[in-house]
């Protein structure tokens, strides 16, 4: 039924998310030591991000887009769905929205692997990193069950 009224728990899950990304993002993605370029023990979305403005400013900028823009957008966007003030016709906008902000946590993973690989200093994953694939997984999952709705 497209157009339909929105469930309240979607509704709910989807406004507590809007708090959650922000947590997530100054929450510690790993505990690093040794590594070049962070001056900190922990990492998080954004210690990362001020650090990466300094070094490059262009995988900044891309990593912002993933990291901070994509996520926050949709999920404001869906909210604006589910209060009615954006059609539902814009769902599947916001579930590309949602794969660019998957795209985060593969850059991620990728400078674990990578920085492991090299053996460059010690990387412990941190609750942040879970916390922020959950908002991101748990958007995926909002915008799927919107669209089912």
């Amino acid at each position: 039924m497209t157009g339909g009224r929105s469930h309240p728990a979607l509704i709910a899950a989807n406004l507590i998310l809007l708090v959650l990304f922000p947590l997530a993002w100054f929450a510690p993605l790993l505990r690093a030591q040794l590594l070049p370029f962070f001056r900190t023990q922990d990492i998080s979305v954004i210690s990362g991000l001020q650090t990466l403005w300094q070094e490059d400013v262009f995988l900044a900028l891309i990593v912002t887009v993933f990291a901070l823009v994509a996520p926050i957008t949709k999920t404001a966007l869906l909210a604006l769905v589910h209060f009615r003030l954006l059609s539902h016709n814009a769902l599947p906008a916001l579930a590309l929205l949602g794969k660019l902000a998957m795209a985060d946590i593969f850059l991620i993973a990728l400078y674990i692997v990578t920085a492991k690989g090299l053996g460059v200093g010690r990387i412990e994953v941190a609750w942040g990193l879970y916390l922020f694939s959950a908002c991101i997984l748990a958007s995926l999952v909002l915008s799927l069950a919107e669209r089912k709705q």
